[in-house]
């Protein structure tokens, strides 16, 4: 199926490894230009250069920290510089939390509420004037599983996820009059680095079968019984992307293996 994104220009947060890289991979083999944007500057100008080199596209990396307002600031001016804007924002710089309600501090909400929920307000004020001129766009954030049914253990991800669900749909009723189409995505269990890295912490005195935790982990929570990869779940974020979801507005789309238990 050829989802005519070839030349359209794609900003990917949090893009050089896990789930923003899959999502830039997917997007650049539809013939997408890349600004990957991410904070460790070695790893993410490796995985632009053998994005660009695989796929034939411009791969512009991008080492900023979108949590401040001057790390979007530097995104939106470089892009400018670069392509003379964007039409396509994938939203997806985050990561987990482990605390206690009653124990957090403060000073860690606040660095959660800047990096899920007010990177995604900045971006859009940025980006979304120039998408406009370019005669539209679409922006997708990924938000989680979480936003809806939270996991006991990270209360502040939770809170700022189900924020970030919201903010996609209030900013979906303010710009689908340029055109504009904004969706969010919350995925289950995805197979990240990141689930690698805690499986092998957890089992490191128990014999090591991180593996088999992991494991543990789709039984408990996924009725398919697996994790999901990042590329499966790129293939959904490259499809609203293009104009086949083009009647796409404001929703929130669960892809999850089917460990959502509500309706």
């Amino acid at each position: 199926m050829d989802l005519d994104l070839k030349n359209k220009v794609a900003v990917v947060t949090g893009g050089s490894v896990g789930i923003g890289l899959a999502v830039a991979e997917g997007l650049a083999r539809e013939g997408a230009h890349i600004v990957m944007v991410a904070r460790d500057k070695d790893r993410l100008e490796s995985a632009a250069r053998q994005l660009a080199e695989t796929h034939g596209v411009r791969c512009l990396p991008i080492s900023a920290d979108v949590a401040t307002g001057e790390g979007v600031e530097s995104v939106v001016r470089q892009i400018d510089e670069a392509f003379g804007g964007a039409d396509i924002l994938i939203n997806n710089a985050g990561t987990g939390s482990n605390e206690t309600i009653m124990e957090a501090p403060d000073d860690k909400w606040q660095f959660y509420w800047e990096l899920h929920v007010m990177a995604a307000v900045r971006l859009a004020r940025g980006l979304v004037p120039g998408m406009k001129t370019r005669g539209g766009g679409a922006i997708i954030h990924n938000a989680s599983i979480c936003a809806a049914q939270p996991l006991w253990y990270e209360p502040i991800y939770n809170v700022t996820k189900a924020a970030l669900m919201m903010f996609s749909k209030t900013l979906a009723t303010e710009v689908i009059k340029d055109n504009i189409r904004v969706n969010c995505v919350n995925p289950g269990l995805i197979l990240t680095p990141d689930w690698v890295k805690t499986a092998k912490q957890l089992t490191s005195e128990s014999g090591g079968d991180w593996e088999g935790y992991l494991q543990s982990v789709a039984d408990e929570h996924a009725p398919i019984k697996r994790f999901g990869s990042p590329e499966e779940l790129a293939n959904f974020f490259v499809f609203l992307c293009s104009d086949k979801a083009s009647y796409s507005v404001g929703s929130s789309y669960f892809v999850d293996g089917g460990m959502l238990k509500t309706l």
